[in-house]
Parts: C-alpha cells; structure tokens; sequence
C-alpha cells in the first residue's frame, strides 16, 4: 500500500471529494476479540464463547463486535495518508455508522475511504469527515460503513 503524504493541511485540502488508498489485509483473531470484549465488558457469549458460537451461533462461530470494526478506523486511516505538519489528532466522532455484515473469527478486514468534507476549527485545527467502509475478505456486503469524523491539528 502507498500512503499519500502530505507536507501540510493546505496541501490535503486537495483531497476533498477524493478517495485515499485502500488499506492493508488485517486478520480478526480470537485474541483481538477477547481483548476488546475486556476492554469494553461486553463479553456475550458470540463473542468470546468460542465452543458455544460453534453450537449455537447462526454463524457457527465467534464474531467481531461492530463497534470494533468502527475502532480500526483510526490505525487504517493512519496508513493511508500522512499530513507532515500534523502535531496531534482526535476522534471527533461519527456523523453514521452501520454493521451490515458480521465479522467470524480470523477474517481478513481492509478499508476503503475518501474524504468527504474538510472545516477549519479553532486552535489552527480542521475537521476531517471521512465516509470509510471496512470490507471483509470474500464477501459482498461490508463489516462496517461510518462517517467518521477526526480533528487534525497543526
């Protein structure tokens, strides 16, 4: 994959309206599921029961948590361009986020995004929305589709 670098926010603003670069293939494993479901508390069994999601989950197996797709964002992102002049970034939030289709245990997840709108903000900041959608390997519909919004500071 190449990330798009840029030397300032001045020079991203080009990318409005743009799509960045696809990310890397990255594989959900029982042990990233496990520690997000202990970092949340949200431990239900089609989570981390991995012998009871075999026996009674429609999907024969444990699945992702969506607001963990939606957590990926940020690193994803992170690799698909670089603003050089950038000392610090945040989550802003989600403007929409949906989880049309479940993520099994070691699926491959990549995201696609572009940069729908970018504000200025105080503090010599500027708002970011990105539309990302995280694709699961071999499958039609996506895990994850949000608006997602960052705060980028110079």
């Amino acid at each position: 994959m190449n990330t798009l670098i840029f030397n300032s926010m001045k020079d991203f603003l080009s990318m409005k309206g743009k799509a960045l670069p696809e990310s890397n293939w990255y594989k959900v494993t029982q042990q990233m599921i496990n520690d997000f479901a202990n970092a949340t508390l949200d431990k239900q069994w089609i989570h981390v029961d991995e012998n009871r999601a075999e026996k009674e989950s429609p999907f024969k197996s444990t699945v992702a948590h969506g607001f963990m797709s939606v957590s990926m964002i940020s690193k994803l992102l992170e690799e698909s361009f670089s603003v050089k002049s950038i000392k610090m970034g945040l989550n802003y939030g989600l403007n929409k986020a949906r989880f049309p289709n479940p993520v099994p245990v070691n699926s491959q997840l990549r995201m696609i995004s572009m940069v729908k709108d970018i504000e200025e903000i105080s503090n010599n900041g500027f708002k970011v929305t990105f539309i990302c959608t995280i694709e699961i390997k071999g499958q039609d519909k996506p895990a994850c589709v949000a608006e997602f919004i960052a705060a980028l500071f110079e």
